[in-house]
C-alpha cells in the first residue's frame, strides 16, 4: 500500500481549501476534527444520499492531497484519523486492484477467523468486487451504521495483512526485497485494523471525536 500519493489534483467546486491554512498544530487539530464531524453530519442527514456519494467518489476523482491536508496528521483513533485511513484503503485498492485481489484471496484462504465474512466481499473476490467493497464500506460510514463500517474495514485489513504476510514468506527465499515490502505492508494493514476496530468501539461509546 503506498504511503503517499502523487496524482495531480484537480480542485473541486466544493473545495476543502477554505478550511485549511493554519500552521499552528492546535488549530490544525481543531480543523481536522471539526471538518470530519461536519462532513459526516452533512452526509448522514442528507436523505437524498447525494452528499455521501460525492464524498465516496471524492478521492478517486480529485486525488488524496486535499484530504491529506485535513486529516493525515490526526490521531489514528479519532474521527478524522479513521476517515483518513478509509480513504487510503480506497486509493490503495483502486491503484492496483489486481494485486489487491490476489493478496485478499490468499489471506481469505489462510486466515482462520470470521474476518472475510465480516468484511463482506464475495469468495473469491475479483478486483472489481474489492473496489466495490471499499465503496460500500464508505457508504456505510456516511449513510449506515458507522461502527459496523469501521469493523468491516478492520476485518478487510486483517485479511489483506494475512495475505501479504503469507506471500512475503513465499518470496523470502528468492526475492527478499519484495518479501520485505510485503511484510511492511502487512504491518501497516495490521495497524490500520487495530486502529479502526478501536475507533468502532469508541464510536459505540459515543467517545470518537
Amino acid at each position: 500500500m503506498p504511503e503517499q500519493f502523487h496524482r495531480p489534483v484537480r480542485r473541486p467546486s466544493e473545495s476543502f481549501d477554505n478550511l485549511v491554512g493554519s500552521a499552528d498544530p492546535a488549530e490544525q487539530s481543531r480543523i481536522a476534527h471539526a471538518t470530519a464531524s461536519a462532513l459526516l453530519e452533512r452526509a448522514r442527514t442528507d436523505e437524498t444520499g447525494e452528499s455521501a456519494e460525492r464524498l465516496i467518489s471524492f478521492a478517486s476523482e480529485h486525488g488524496i492531497d486535499e484530504i491529506a491536508e485535513l486529516w493525515a496528521h490526526a490521531p489514528a483513533r479519532s474521527l478524522p484519523g479513521s476517515l483518513w485511513r478509509l480513504y487510503l484503503l480506497q486509493i490503495a485498492i483502486r491503484s492496483d486492484p489486481e494485486a489487491t485481489a490476489l493478496l485478499y484471496e490468499r489471506g481469505r484462504v489462510e486466515l482462520r477467523s470470521a474476518d472475510a465474512v465480516i468484511a463482506g466481499a464475495p469468495a473469491p473476490a475479483s478486483p472489481d468486487e474489492l473496489v466495490a467493497l471499499v465503496d460500500t464500506i464508505l457508504r456505510g460510514v456516511f449513510r449506515g451504521d458507522f461502527a459496523v463500517a469501521l469493523d468491516r474495514a478492520a476485518a478487510y485489513c486483517r485479511v489483506q495483512a494475512s495475505g501479504a504476510t503469507h506471500t512475503a514468506d513465499d518470496y523470502e527465499p528468492t526475492e527478499p526485497a519484495r518479501a520485505s515490502e510485503l511484510t511492511r505492508r502487512a504491518l501497516r494493514l495490521s495497524s490500520y485494523a487495530d486502529d479502526l476496530a478501536a475507533s468502532a468501539t469508541a464510536w459505540r461509546r459515543g467517545a470518537l471525536t
